[in-house]
């Protein structure tokens, strides 16, 4: 078998792979924070609760009703960012014109009611999602061996990611969207329903973390409390990547899922503090974050 830095080829390869599946997680979550934040200056602290959502409504769809692995992909999004519509409709328009530490606020206890309530029904034990039967198996490179399913969340992942910033960035949509950010009156006065658009902007967001969600219930664990242990993460690489930024979002959560990845192989005790040791060296050169833009 081959060594690499004293490292069997196979090891080092495995972790990588499992370095960029995480990676594919952190920067659809991290993507989903950027929108809101960047276009809502909302501080999602629920990003979590429905990032859990999106996995915890995979499986009781398929157990309840034998909804199948690709229907559920599209169904549960949807039915997600329909809830997140509801909460910006209903609870974050209450506190539009406050400071922003009121929406983590707001936020933050709804992400512990919505995990409260389900770790009451559920418990905290862990609930299972069957592997899709088209995922199953794997292809052999020689120097490693790759499950189908891995190599199918890091693909739609990226395909994801780059669809999300091509229409906020290419299309009229997108056009509107910052706009209304930056002069939402102006917009308005050439008939843009704005409060609209905020509430599909937060609905969207919320959408990419339920999208994680469903593509996470075949591989872990699915618990109320999968996304409070996310969710720190990928503040951290949001911060990383700029607040707001949509190209750091996604670069970044590649990026510290890879170095992560690494970490596990030659030096495993720094494995769970290497993004945030990677945060504070980045904030002390570049407090705007490394694809943030300086005040």
């Amino acid at each position: 078998m081959s060594i690499i830095f004293g490292v069997p080829m196979a090891v080092l390869f495995g972790q990588l792979l499992l370095g960029l599946i995480n990676g594919a997680f952190y920067a659809l979550l991290s993507l989903g924070l950027a929108v809101i934040f960047g276009l809502l200056k909302i501080i999602n602290f629920a990003h979590g609760a429905f990032y859990m959502l999106g996995a915890l409504c995979a499986v009781v769809l398929f157990n309840a009703f034998g909804v199948g692995y690709w229907l559920t992909l599209l169904l549960v999004p949807i039915l997600v960012g329909a809830l997140g519509v509801a909460v910006e409709y209903f609870l974050l328009r209450k506190i539009a014109n406050e400071e922003p530490i009121y929406s983590l606020l707001l936020t933050f206890g709804l992400a512990l009611v919505i995990q409260g309530l389900f770790t009451n029904i559920y418990g905290v034990s862990g609930l299972r999602y069957a592997m899709p039967e088209v995922f199953r198996g794997g292809v052999n490179l020689g120097f490693m061996f790759l499950p189908y399913y891995r190599a199918w969340i890091i693909v739609v992942a990226l395909l994801v990611c780059l669809a999300t910033w091509l229409m906020i960035e290419k299309t009229k949509l997108g056009a509107y969207l910052r706009a209304g950010t930056e002069n939402s009156p102006l917009l308005q006065a050439f008939g843009i329903n704005v409060p609209l658009l905020v509430s599909l902007t937060y609905g969207f967001g919320v959408m990419l973390a339920a999208f994680a969600g469903v593509l996470a219930a075949p591989i872990y664990s699915v618990t109320p409390v999968m996304g409070a242990n996310l969710l720190i993460i990928v503040f951290a690489v949001v911060v990383i990547g700029g607040m707001g930024s949509i190209v750091g979002a996604v670069i970044t959560g590649l990026a510290m899922g890879v170095i992560e990845g690494l970490t596990k192989v030659f030096y495993p005790e720094a494995s769970s503090t290497v993004i945030f040791l990677v945060m504070v060296l980045v904030l002390l050169v570049r407090p705007a974050g490394l694809f943030g833009k300086e005040a």
